[in-house]
């Protein structure tokens, strides 16, 4: 069995001002999608300027700030809102939705894409593959605030949790205990599916010339696959708890939509082969 490492969630502090992982993790998603952003604009025929990368970066990392929270708090924490609105800014405690964030995203490029006169779907394929290691970097985040945690399980990568920063995981064992049952880690899996993974799977996809809408619809359908079958070990909010079946979470819910919606991009770009190609480098 895997033990939780002792990592403190502050990564350091200037003066009363800390500075937690969390957050760090958010930037270095970020800068990761910058360069490779770049990179790819870079490479002959890829259609984009490194001023466009420059935009519509910064405006997908206003979109999945303000998508990504308010989406939190309207999806899983809206009881946190009306006991406090100001709630509604604390991004440091966590509580970041991807699906809001989507949301977030989809109206920030559809924004760009309507300054710089360019289609949609054409600046959808080609930030689709930059996703992922912002959601690699953002569950390691999650890992590290220690929020997310799975079901107990007798796997050998189960993780135990100590007792004295996760009290509620060792409810019902001795008072002395030190150690939690081991979880599933369940941030570290999404990391691995919905990051590392589907990073892969796109950046190969999308290196060759694909029709208009593949590259979204294959993002949508392959992070929809990721997250719904992770969510069958993750736990679900405490306060919300499984919606129907004692399976179906919040989180399988908002991930239908998007299954659906991906298959459908799919469907549409293959069966028009005369539309033009899309390449993001």
């Amino acid at each position: 069995m895997l033990t939780y490492p002792a990592i403190d969630p502050v990564a350091f502090a200037l003066g009363p001002l800390k500075v937690h992982w969390y957050g760090l993790m958010y930037l270095i998603g970020f800068a990761a999608a910058w360069l490779l952003g770049r990179w790819r604009a870079s490479r002959p025929g890829s259609g984009w300027s490194a001023e466009q990368v420059d935009d519509v970066v910064f405006y997908g990392v206003i979109g999945v700030i303000a998508g990504g929270r308010l989406g939190y708090m309207l999806f899983y924490g809206f009881d946190q809102i009306l006991a406090n609105p100001l709630n509604l800014l604390k991004v440091w405690e966590g509580g970041m939705s991807f699906h809001g964030g989507l949301i977030g995203v989809i109206l920030a490029v559809w924004l760009f894409a309507r300054k710089h006169g360019m289609r949609v779907f054409a600046v959808g394929d080609f930030i689709a593959p930059l996703v992922p290691i912002g959601l690699l970097t953002g569950r390691i985040g999650n890992f590290i605030n220690g929020e997310l945690w799975g079901h107990a399980t007798n796997l050998p990568w189960g993780m135990r949790l100590p007792c004295e920063r996760f009290p509620a995981y060792c409810a019902g064992l001795p008072l002395d205990a030190e150690w939690s049952l081991p979880v599933h880690a369940s941030q570290l899996y999404e990391a691995g599916l919905e990051g590392l993974v589907l990073f892969i799977i796109l950046w190969w996809f999308s290196s060759r010339p694909r029709p208009m809408m593949a590259v979204s619809g294959l993002f949508l359908v392959l992070y929809g696959l990721f997250r719904f079958s992770v969510e069958f070990v993750r736990l679900p909010d405490a306060h919300i708890g499984y919606l129907a079946f004692d399976w179906l979470t919040m989180g399988q819910l908002l991930t239908l939509p998007m299954l659906l919606g991906g298959a459908l991009l799919l469907i549409l770009a293959y069966r028009r082969p005369h539309q033009q190609a899309s390449s993001t480098g």
